[in-house]
């Protein structure tokens, strides 16, 4: 395919995107950024939630136990089932014997009662009760086993491809396993899908049957930032730790695996937070369905059309680098009737020091008919 680069200003960045450098670049500071901080864990990533843009991570894709942080994708899909209408947050779900007896951490549910749904969600997401993430794969689909079908699906559904869970719980088994990556892609899903829900991670504390018990999760309490999301911990994986907050309109989503203790996994998720806030930044480049540029067709009944970008552009770059961001438009050298809205005639580059970090379609913003005998 044949392009042409087009010399005219885009929206955004005036003659800076299209001169390609600044006047003042030859003077200018460049931005002191330091290496990543030393994580003391297993696996971790650090993820930008709104650009979806990883900016730490070391053994983000190896398949590590998962532990309690399991519960993060059982709550996700009993939100889900009740999004679609299948379940209510008022019904009554029975407790089998095999909830009641499961060990580890409980909501202290009794064998052979019923509780509220929404009680239920709550001691699965802020107390990480076994109890009652078993009582509600049970309801959701008649078994634990049939459920953690479920949650593959759904987790093929979600991209994580280095995750495979054999309970609701996270309570250890041979072959279940996830990832630091498809864990962070599990938080981004639960933040975006459901907002009504995720307050309940940013809780402190849940009383039932007159228990008062306190989330595991440390930064709750030290980091008035951070409003979630979930504690994991057996002897096989260590202390884990999912977490996400939001500064100045900056969400991240950081993920540690296999650290060796309650304070060390608050401790490292506090370094990647910080470095994360302090030294990087969101920005929203264009927005889907602005008009970048006007481009010929030929045959048509215009003469020419507007050509724009069918989703958000948005980059996570180290602070103080907006003004070295460079683009070009290239636009396909011959465009002939009929145009139809969304059809590909071309390329959006944006680098960054040489290194291009965005890459997308130039569509169609409006249709051309083709022309009649004269045109």
């Amino acid at each position: 395919m044949m392009f042409r680069s087009l010399g005219k200003v885009l929206p955004l960045y005036s003659l800076l995107l299209l001169l390609g450098f600044h006047v003042a670049d030859a003077f200018a500071k460049p931005a002191l950024i330091p290496s990543p901080p030393q994580v003391s864990a297993s696996s971790y990533i650090l993820m930008d939630a709104t650009s979806g843009e990883v900016i730490v991570e070391h053994e983000s894709y190896v398949q590590l136990p998962p532990a309690s942080l399991t519960k993060m994708m059982t709550a996700y899909i009993v939100e889900s089932e009740v999004a679609q209408g299948n379940i209510n947050l008022y019904d009554e779900v029975p407790v089998s014997v095999k909830a009641w007896r499961t060990g580890g951490s409980k909501m202290f549910i009794k064998e052979g009662s019923k509780v509220l749904l929404e009680e239920l969600l709550k001691g699965v997401i802020i107390q990480s009760g076994n109890d009652a993430s078993i009582a509600l794969s049970e309801y959701v689909a008649g078994s634990e086993d049939a459920f953690a079908d479920i949650m593959n699906q759904q987790a093929q559904l979600l991209g994580m491809t280095n995750s495979n869970f054999m309970n609701a719980t996270g309570l250890p088994a041979e072959g279940h396993y996830s990832s630091a990556s498809d864990l962070a892609k599990l938080a981004l899903a639960i933040i975006n899908d459901f907002p009504d829900q995720y307050p309940l991670y940013s809780e402190k504390y849940f009383t039932y049957n007159n228990i008062r018990q306190p989330n595991r999760n440390r930064l709750l309490w030290r980091d008035k930032s951070v409003d979630g999301l979930k504690t994991g911990h057996t002897e096989e994986a260590g202390y884990c730790l999912v977490a996400s907050a939001k500064r100045n309109g900056m969400r991240l989503i950081s993920v540690v695996m296999g650290t060796n203790s309650e304070n060390a996994r608050a401790k490292e998720t506090q370094k990647l937070l910080n470095y994360g806030f302090r030294y990087y930044q969101t920005h929203e480049l264009y927005k889907a369905g602005e008009v970048l540029t006007d481009s010929q067709v030929w045959k048509g009944a215009l003469d020419s059309f507007q050509l724009g970008l069918a989703e958000d552009v948005i980059v996570t770059i180290p602070r103080g680098q907006k003004d070295d961001l460079k683009a070009e438009l290239k636009v396909d050298n011959v465009i002939e009737a009929p145009v139809a809205v969304g059809q590909e005639y071309g390329r959006l580059l944006v680098s960054l020091d040489g290194k291009v970090i965005v890459d997308e379609a130039l569509v169609a913003l409006e249709p051309v008919p083709e022309g009649g005998f004269f045109k």
